[in-house]
């Protein structure tokens, strides 16, 4: 492979359809799409500074490297690339990519980042930014942190393991997502979800896990969550007290205690739901 050390490189597509390189060290100054339809590119310790860098590339891996503010929209339409203990700061980045690997990697600003990707793979991953993973398709996610609301709004075949989200409406409109060992934090979780399923997990949401076709929460804990699971078919069990529940569709809903419950016979079947508790109850209609 062909290697380039310590340049700096500047100009719309300095090293367009480039192939077979190793680049070390070097700068990616003032100039749109450097790298576009390039492939089978390795880079290490080298940084971005200018927009659109990598698009309708293939078979790219960053280790070390640096996507600065300016590189925005940097990775569109790429099929094949993994990023290596990299910082992107650039928001809008990956758009309608294909099999990406994330390992020790920052997104201080992440707004719009991941829409409508497929085969994502990410490990150690921090992010900043609202609208993460629009849209995207077969995510595998361990040690994950958000703060960013909207987050994985559409997404499909997710799973997501020991996470930190600060997210409000996360989850909205996705299908098949599982979520293990995690905290969630943010108003209206999972809002119109189907398959949405969390294990071993604490959630703090107003209005949270509302219109869901089939909700399942299994040891989970529920803090400061009121207005639960109106209208979702639901099978919960819930370490602890539920604050409150408001017209479940159907299902069950096991707690320790329950401070309120909202059953409505005018706006759902009360014998579909079965409500399994501890202590004393107090129903409001």
């Amino acid at each position: 492979m062909k290697e380039i050390r310590q340049e700096f490189l500047t100009g719309e597509r300095a090293l367009f359809k480039e192939n077979n390189l190793r680049i070390y060290d070097s700068i990616f100054a003032d100039g749109e799409s450097p790298l576009k339809e390039s492939s089978n590119v390795e880079l290490y310790g080298s940084m971005f500074k200018w927009k659109y860098p990598l698009w309708y590339s293939k078979n790219i891996r960053l280790e070390n490297c640096t996507l600065f503010e300016m590189a925005r929209a940097g990775i569109w339409y790429t099929d094949n690339i993994t990023l290596e203990n990299t910082v992107v700061e650039a928001p809008k980045n990956f758009r309608r990519a294909n099999k990406i690997k994330l390992k020790n990697v920052t997104f201080p600003n992440a707004a719009e980042t991941l829409w409508s990707c497929n085969d994502v793979k990410m490990e150690n991953v921090t992010a900043k930014g609202d609208y993460f993973a629009m849209n995207s398709e077969n995510m595998s996610i361990n040690n994950f942190t958000l703060v960013g609301n909207y987050s994985f709004d559409g997404a499909k075949n997710v799973e997501i393991h020991n996470a930190k989200m600060l997210s409000k409406d996360a989850f909205w409109n996705s299908e098949n997502v599982t979520v293990y060992n995690s905290f969630v934090s943010g108003e209206y979780l999972g809002w119109n979800a189907k398959n949405l399923t969390l294990i071993n997990c604490t959630v703090e949401s107003l209005q949270g896990m509302c219109y869901i076709d089939n909700l399942i929460m299994k040891n989970c804990k529920l803090i400061n969550t009121t207005l639960a699971f109106e209208y979702s078919s639901v099978k919960a069990e819930i370490n602890g007290k539920i604050d409150s529940v408001l017209n479940p569709s159907g299902g069950y809903i096991k707690a320790d205690y329950i401070d309120e419950l909202i059953m409505e016979k005018d706006k759902v079947d009360v014998n579909k739901t079965n409500i399994v508790y501890n202590g004393c109850l107090k129903e409001a209609n």
